[in-house]
């Protein structure tokens, strides 16, 4: 299994735990992962605790899906994993407002969804507690 396709799988996990934990209804459509019992869309995003090489992961976030969830003032949910056998340990959560992000540094993301990206460190969401 290719790196990108485990890291969908453990975000595919991730989105599971945190419409759980945060009684939320899937609804994957091209820029949020799933509802609040309101309708409000929210955007779950993963990191890896730390990958194969002791670096820490980060939360991916694309312009246009942001700003799209910032106009329907939507939610993110952060979730920081670590893998354990088939499935995922959750460490951390976080629930943010769409507003209440730190700065977001948007460069160029490749082809990648023709969109600009930004990286947040975990510390940055999660690592404050």
């Amino acid at each position: 299994m290719s790196r990108s396709h485990k890291a969908n799988h453990y975000g595919t996990l991730v989105e599971r735990k945190a419409a759980e934990r945060y009684d939320l209804e899937l609804d994957r459509c091209s820029w949020h992962d799933a509802k609040r019992p309101d309708g409000t869309p929210v955007e779950i995003k993963s990191a890896m605790h730390r990958h194969a090489d002791g670096q820490p992961g980060t939360f991916k976030l694309y312009d246009q899906y942001h700003e799209q969830l910032r106009a329907a003032n939507g939610w993110y949910v952060f979730g920081v994993y670590r893998v354990r056998g088939q499935g995922v340990e959750i460490m951390e959560w976080e629930m943010r407002h769409s507003s209440r992000l730190p700065r977001l540094d948007w460069h160029g993301g490749g082809k990648h969804r023709d969109s600009l990206q930004a990286k947040l460190s975990i510390r940055s969401i999660a690592g404050n507690k």
